[in-house]
């Protein structure tokens, strides 16, 4: 793995800023006020922590401090799904929305397992 300079240069924080950005634009207008501090206020909650979890697990020295960051992360992806799930449900977003929006949600979580996993084989070695 190339070495990067900071967090911004991670492929795993970079799916989850373009799933944040596609969640801000693309789903949240689609959600009604009536969901505004429940369902709206969930997905962005959750978006946001994935990204920034990315950025405070970076932030940490320590192999265990920063891998608890990068599991928040994928604990943060992962509820995307769930609440997409339910946009989809609720009628709020079409399938087909849905499905391109799952395709970028699985991408991410699996980019960011292997770099999860690249950490943690490279601290076994030391």
């Amino acid at each position: 793995m190339e070495h990067a300079e900071t967090f911004e240069d991670l492929k795993c924080w970079q799916l989850a800023y373009k799933l944040k950005n596609v969640i801000k634009a693309e789903v949240l207008p689609k959600i009604p006020n009536s969901e505004k501090f429940e369902l709206k206020s969930q997905f962005i909650r959750a978006a946001r922590s994935g990204t920034a979890n990315i950025a405070e697990g970076w932030g940490r020295f320590h192999y265990l401090g920063s891998n608890k960051f990068y599991y928040n992360a994928r604990g943060s992806v992962s509820e995307i799904l769930d609440h997409l799930i339910e946009a989809r449900d609720e009628g709020y977003i079409k399938e087909s929305e849905y499905d391109s929006i799952r395709i970028l949600v699985i991408e991410t979580l699996k980019v960011l397992n292997g770099f999860i996993f690249y950490l943690k084989r490279e601290h076994l070695k030391k």
